[in-house]
């Protein structure tokens, strides 16, 4: 069984060279969106009819909308010089451990890319390089894959325009929502919207954790309408449900299919890369810069507490901080009664206290949280009796997507 809501259907001709059944005013619109941009056409790779229709569709056939989009884009394609970046080269522990591989293609020949949550070491990549380096390589496999289309366009003598993502989520933890790995999504997600309209055929979510629903929540809104419509969610049965969009010899037999390794190895390693712990030998850096919204003082002898209202379970509770004059201590506490101040002992521990060298390396964390309640975050000073702790930190409520949750939870 899979969940899905169907984007509208494609009208574009299977015929390479075809661009469709337009009406009468979509010809017109192409016909006019083609003059209004002779300036820049001939910059622009494979500047077809098919081409300028991904545009024209992202934003309903509004020509000045689609101009515009297009134009920006001519300039994001100069800033991250896409028109030589299949030449760029990946740094070694991106290729090695990013988790994200194009492989195989679906029943109509579009290619597949594949993202694995399990070995996703975000912390690891991020200490590793440069956050525009792993933005860099997101935006090559795009720029890969739509090289990809154009070959199967010419094997298979049909258009092939658009790509299927399956992202295999089994193992998606609270580690994976750092707010760094986070942000870097959204960036992505922002840039696919802008940059490559209507590549998206079909996103395939498989063994998605309840925490999916959370996850959703923080990318939801970098995704247009019709993105959120193509995501589906396959049930227990997802391997055989696969098949019905990727043939068996098109897919691992990790995925329920028949593809093996040339040494019969099921989960194809040769072509889909599984990610892993990254070594500390390809860390650059020990912390990751940091920006926090609030700063505290915690006075030497006392505590300073945080607190949080969670409204419903299932949400999470996410906080950064680094502290200055030593290390501190941290926990956190569910409240028994409201509206009054409780002490520590008075409350329900939920992350036992512990001290914290925030001030050699910053601490980063997150909860999720069974109750509702309030949740007080207590810094904890008061085994210093002679130094003041500066606390620079940031504390957000992360909360789940209620119609993904929904269909989360059926599985």
């Amino acid at each position: 069984m899979s969940i899905e809501l169907d984007p509208t259907p494609d009208t574009i001709s299977s015929m390479s060279g075809q661009v469709g059944d337009l009406s009468p005013f979509q010809e017109k619109s192409l016909a006019q969106f083609r003059a209004n941009l002779q300036d820049v056409l001939s910059a622009l790779p494979n500047a077809n009819d098919s081409f300028l229709l991904r545009w024209l569709r992202a934003q309903r056939f509004d020509l000045q909308k689609s101009e515009d989009m297009l134009r920006k884009h001519m300039e994001f394609r100069k800033q991250q010089d896409l028109d030589n970046i299949l030449a760029w080269e990946p740094p070694e522990v991106v290729k090695l451990y990013s988790a994200s591989s194009i492989c195989g293609h679906d029943r109509e020949g579009s290619p597949i890319w594949y993202h694995i949550a399990t070995g996703l070491d975000v912390k690891g990549l991020f200490l590793s390089v440069s956050k525009q380096d792993l933005l860099r390589e997101k935006l090559r496999n795009c720029e890969l894959l739509l090289h990809q289309c154009e070959l199967q366009t010419q094997k298979l003598g049909k258009k092939v325009e658009k790509i299927t993502a399956v992202f295999d989520l089994e193992g998606l933890s609270l580690r994976h929502l750092w707010k760094p790995g986070v942000e870097l999504a959204q960036e992505f997600l922002s840039a696919l919207e802008a940059n490559y309209p209507e590549i998206l055929k079909h996103v395939i979510i498989v063994r998605p954790p309840s925490l999916f629903a959370v996850a959703f929540s923080l990318i939801k809104s970098y995704m247009n309408e019709e993105t959120r419509r193509k995501v589906m969610i396959l049930g227990d049965n997802w391997k055989q449900e696969l098949t019905k969009f990727i043939s068996p010899d098109q897919l691992p037999v990790e995925f329920g299919g028949t593809m093996t390794d040339p040494d019969g190895n099921p989960k194809c390693l040769t072509k889909i890369n599984y990610g892993g712990e990254v070594p500390k030998s390809y860390h650059l850096c020990k912390q990751v810069r940091m920006q926090y919204e609030h700063t505290v003082t915690v006075g030497r002898g006392s505590s300073q507490q945080v607190e949080n209202e969670i409204l419903f379970p299932g949400c999470v509770l996410r906080w950064q901080f680094a502290s200055d004059g030593g290390d501190i201590g941290f926990g956190v506490f569910l409240k028994t009664k409201m509206g009054e101040r409780q002490r520590a002992g008075e409350m329900t521990e939920v992350l036992p206290s512990q001290r914290y060298n925030a001030h050699l390396v910053p601490e980063d964390g997150s909860l999720a949280c069974l109750k509702a309640g309030v949740y007080v975050l207590r810094f904890d000073n008061t085994y210093s009796l002679v130094h003041s702790k500066h606390i620079s930190y940031t504390v957000e409520v992360l909360l789940p997507d209620q119609t993904f949750m929904e269909k989360v939870e059926k599985f």
